[in-house]
């Protein structure tokens, strides 16, 4: 008989999952490399308001799916469930795989700027794989001790991200902010693609969902969590694209490895920088353990199912989590972080999160059909932007997600041959 976990969490530690899980990764990994694919400050904030419609589109079916299905494992157990075994498979495979991938970047940039800029790569890489033990270790103590964790390291990074948003807004170095918008060099591929490379830094709303077994009050609590953890981090990322492009300017931030670092260390006071470095620290560290602890739960209902190995799916028996896959997903972390260059991950990443979402979508309009309640424009909008922006991506990240993608479906072909699909 299966074992279901404990409902420890309210609304308040799930949405500060949520946010925990967007910020670091929106904040610190994306707005550089979008704003270089939108080609000016007005295509960057173009290409936000494009992925937030597609972002709440996605939100809004994850939120009705959640309040019906309130089970680990998010998109991977709505597919299952009212599309088949098959969508719910694809779900979970790209869910797992470009998260895993996630976790590295997360790792990678918590040690670029924490550890000093002429530290030796092995150094730096080191650093993060000790990380990344360190959180696995967390997120087997117990759902609450991760939630707790994770409300720490959300405060730390918001005072960074609104030290660095004062800034920037308070300067003038990167010329006028109306100029900064103005500036040619926008066209709809570029915003497309920026838009694309953006959905990355939404994608952690969702992590609500992959906590829905442990969650009170599901059917009340994971929508609103979704919604409020949504319209805290849009609203973020708004300020804070409009200080990068009035403090450095659209060409300057396009380039930045680092743009907060790089804002602060132009613009601001001395004192700010150490405030924005262990800020940007803090978000690195928020969002790698929510991906943790979301990934984990993920693998938990795939090993339920026998679509990954059953013993994945035991639960410790003293803090109620799954502690094995859990284990298993911080090594495969580790392995990736000493020795994979992670600089493309974010458009890996970014195509398989799409295609998962397409998968939540998709359910979304079947289970409207099948109840006869609402959901069905919004979630055929959602799934054709996700459609959209996923083909739209660089060509390196397409072709890349889209080989994993078929190698995870060849595995489960293999695996079922003979035997009747689940």
């Amino acid at each position: 008989m299966t074992t279901l976990m404990q409902r420890r969490l309210g609304l308040g530690d799930a949405t500060v999952v949520g946010v925990s899980a967007m910020v670091g990764a929106g904040a610190f990994t994306v707005l550089a490399p979008a704003a270089a694919a939108a080609g000016s400050g007005g295509g960057l904030l173009l290409a936000l308001a494009v992925v937030a419609v597609v972002a709440w589109c996605n939100a809004s079916s994850s939120a009705r799916l959640a309040a019906v299905h309130p089970a680990a494992g998010g998109t991977y157990v709505y597919g299952r469930r009212e599309l088949g075994a098959w969508w719910g498979y694809a779900a979970g495979w790209c869910f797992v795989v470009g998260k895993t991938a996630s976790c590295a970047a997360m790792a990678t940039a918590f040690a670029a700027y924490a550890v000093p800029a002429d530290a030796p790569e092995p150094v730096r890489r080191g650093i993060a794989a000790v990380v990344v033990l360190g959180l696995t270790l967390v997120t087997v103590r117990g759902v609450t001790r991760t939630a707790h964790v994770a409300r720490v390291i959300l405060a730390v990074a918001l005072l960074g991200l609104l030290v660095t948003v004062g800034v920037g807004l308070a300067s003038s170095g990167g010329g006028s902010l109306s100029s900064q918008l103005a500036a040619g060099g926008a066209d709809a591929l570029g915003v497309a693609q920026a838009a694309g490379l953006l959905f990355f830094a939404f994608a952690g709303y969702a992590r609500v969902a992959t906590l829905g077994e442990e969650v009170r009050d599901p059917e009340r609590t994971i929508p609103r969590a979704i919604t409020i953890a949504f319209v805290v981090v849009l609203g973020l990322y708004v300020l804070l694209a409009l200080a990068l492009l009035h403090g450095l300017g659209s060409d300057r931030l396009a380039g930045s490895v680092a743009p907060l670092r790089e804002l602060v260390d132009l613009r601001g006071p001395a004192w700010a920088v150490p405030i924005v470095v262990v800020g940007a620290g803090a978000a690195a560290l928020g969002a790698l353990l929510a991906l943790l602890g979301g990934i984990g739960r993920t693998t938990l209902a795939m090993a339920r199912d026998g679509e990954l190995p059953r013993p994945l799916a035991a639960l410790h028996a003293t803090y109620d989590v799954p502690h094995r896959a859990q284990l298993l997903v911080g090594a495969v972390v580790v392995v990736l972080v000493l020795s994979v260059d992670l600089r493309t991950a974010v458009g890996f990443s970014s195509f398989g999160v799409l295609l998962y979402y397409l998968v939540a979508n998709v359910a979304a309009v079947a289970l409207a059909r099948r109840t006869g309640g609402r959901g069905t424009v919004v979630g055929v909008l959602g799934a054709v932007g996700c459609v959209v922006l996923a083909a739209l991506l660089p060509v390196a990240s397409v072709v890349a997600g889209a080989a994993v993608v078929a190698v995870g479906m060849a595995v489960r072909a293999v695996r079922l041959r003979g035997a009747p699909a689940a």
